[in-house]
């Protein structure tokens, strides 16, 4: 559990770093761009590992059950995750998908949290979803003070065609390679 939270935190902290603007400006200032770059990336990656390493282990220690999710909540996650995997393409590609969610990685990841909050009711996920999804929206509300512009729709929808092509394939290789060998919970 230790293990989970504090890589939780160095994950999510040095995101919540991004959106302190003035305190990021100052660490670039102190730094220099290259080493922020460089240091945020080293915590970023550390924390995700940390987290991950962290759930296997609580996971497999056998974590309280809260609730047992149906079988139709479950089933949910599936649809809803398509919708996930194509905003996490949209993110990267010129689309009207992405002029449309004006954020679609934030989008996704709430997607992403919500959707598994409802297939698992052990404490180990529903304190890891909780908390990225507590996370991406308040990323979503710093975005809105911060009212960057808005992505640009293009004039074709070669874009829109890439991005549901692409997110399709990610849905796949996500439910048929990455949850049954990697997470070690099939989800197909």
């Amino acid at each position: 559990m230790a293990m989970m939270l504090l890589g939780l935190v160095v994950f999510l902290g040095i995101h919540v770093v991004t959106s302190l603007r003035d305190f990021r400006a100052t660490l670039i200032g102190k730094l220099g761009e290259g080493a922020y770059k460089g240091f945020y990336s080293l915590l970023a990656v550390s924390g995700l590992l940390l987290t991950a390493y962290g759930y296997a282990l609580w996971r497999a220690a056998g974590p309280a059950v809260l609730w047992d999710p149906p079988l139709a909540l479950r089933h949910l996650t599936l649809l809803l995750m398509v919708f996930a995997c194509i905003a996490i393409v949209a993110t990267y590609v010129p689309s009207h998908i992405r002029s449309r969610l004006k954020h679609p990685m934030l989008v996704a990841i709430k997607t992403w949290a919500l959707a598994h909050l409802l297939a698992n009711g052990d404490v180990a996920s529903m304190t890891l979803f909780i908390a990225v999804l507590a996370w991406a929206v308040y990323d979503r509300i710093s975005m809105k003070r911060r009212n960057p512009p808005p992505p640009v729709a293009p004039k074709g929808y070669g874009g829109n065609v890439l991005a549901v092509v692409g997110g399709l394939v990610l849905y796949g290789v996500l439910a048929f390679l990455f949850h049954p060998y990697v997470v070690g919970v099939p989800v197909m």
